[in-house]
């Protein structure tokens, strides 16, 4: 009797372990998505939060702003006395639709200290926290604006501008991947890396000619749009242009010889200044300031940002991180300006063609 009780619980013992075991490899399994999940509901939490502490409540616009007449400015915005023009930062931020307000010496309650005087036009919510030491006033706007501004007396002079006031022409540059999705990664070059590069270059070019058009971009730095924010964003302001930069690869990742320049276009967009005119103006820009060597235009409806764009769009594949040579090419910085310098031509031409 006692043999036999002694072997059920063996045998009781050692399905439980095994059990526990099965368990323990299921959760080690899940372990990293489980964190992977949490870190980006800790990065999305603290986006919203911006890293500060918030008033309890933020007050409802018409109870801030208080009308006057007769203001140099849309907005006279008051600060604390004694700053200067070097302790205030205005972020205009296009793709959340913010304006932000950094001040030195942060107080702990703004709304109650201070006013804000003018029209409140564009503004669908007012808001104010403390980021360390600092002040941050958060406007969101129902449209994207551009922002002028003049700090004199204590007071910031605001105007928020519609950009067809501001531009005859307005272009928006979409630098593909960024963050978490690298795009195509060789030989320790990543995609998202090299489409940033190109895409600052063209900035530069845009701020350095001056050619009264405005550029909009998805991202000047390493972060993640989603699809819908980056075609949204040309969308929103009734562009002229879109424009996504890329570089392509093999189809199973693999270095072959394949190299070259290849356009994607939305074969929908059957208007008198459509997207495959657009795009082949791209390829022969860019392929004339590379030297490269042209693949031709490739129909791109089954590409998110393509099919959802209602203006002209472009999505140029500048050369393949799958070709040793081109790999070399488009790490190089001068490479990199190079392709700025065709896209910048390509934009150029559009316009006299009368897009």
């Amino acid at each position: 009797m006692e043999g036999g009780m002694d072997e059920k619980v063996l045998k009781m013992i050692t399905r439980f372990a095994a059990v526990l075991t099965a368990l323990v490899c299921v959760s080690l399994h899940f372990f990293p998505e489980l964190h992977m999940r949490a870190v980006m509901a800790a990065e999305s939490a603290g986006g919203q939060e911006r890293g500060g502490t918030k008033d309890a409540a933020s007050p409802k616009v018409e109870a801030v702003v208080r009308e006057e007449q007769g203001l140099s400015a849309q907005l006279k915005i008051e600060l604390p006395e004694g700053l200067s023009a070097e302790e205030i930062a205005v972020l205009n931020d296009c793709m959340s639709q913010t304006v932000s307000i950094r001040f030195a010496g942060g107080v702990s309650e703004y709304f109650s200290e201070y006013s804000i005087k003018g029209r409140s036009d564009h503004i669908a919510a007012l808001s104010y926290y403390r980021d360390g030491e600092q002040g941050v006033i958060v406007l969101e706007l129902d449209q994207i604006c551009e922002v002028r501004s003049d700090f004199r007396d204590d007071s910031l002079y605001m105007d928020l501008l519609d950009p067809r006031e501001v531009y005859e022409k307005i272009v928006v540059v979409d630098a593909g991947h960024g963050g978490r999705a690298p795009g195509a990664v060789k030989q320790g070059v990543s995609e998202k890396s090299i489409d940033l590069s190109v895409a600052l270059a063209l900035k530069e070019i845009v701020e350095e000619e001056d050619g009264g058009i405005g550029v909009y971009f998805t991202r000047t730095d390493d972060t993640n749009p989603t699809l819908e924010q980056r075609v949204q964003l040309a969308n929103r302001l009734d562009a002229d242009l879109f424009i996504s930069i890329h570089n392509n690869s093999s189809a199973n990742g693999s270095f072959t010889s394949t190299a070259g320049t290849q356009v994607l276009y939305s074969e929908s967009d059957e208007s008198e200044y459509s997207s495959r005119r657009f795009a082949q103006i791209c390829l022969d820009r860019v392929v004339e300031a590379l030297g490269s060597r042209s693949i031709g235009l490739l129909r791109g409806d089954g590409i998110y940002i393509i099919r959802n764009s209602s203006v002209p769009v472009a999505l140029i594949e500048i050369g393949f991180m799958t070709n040793y040579e081109e790999l070399d090419n488009l790490s190089d910085p001068e490479y990199q300006k190079k392709a700025a310098s065709g896209i910048y031509r390509a934009i150029l031409q559009a316009f006299e063609e009368g897009f």
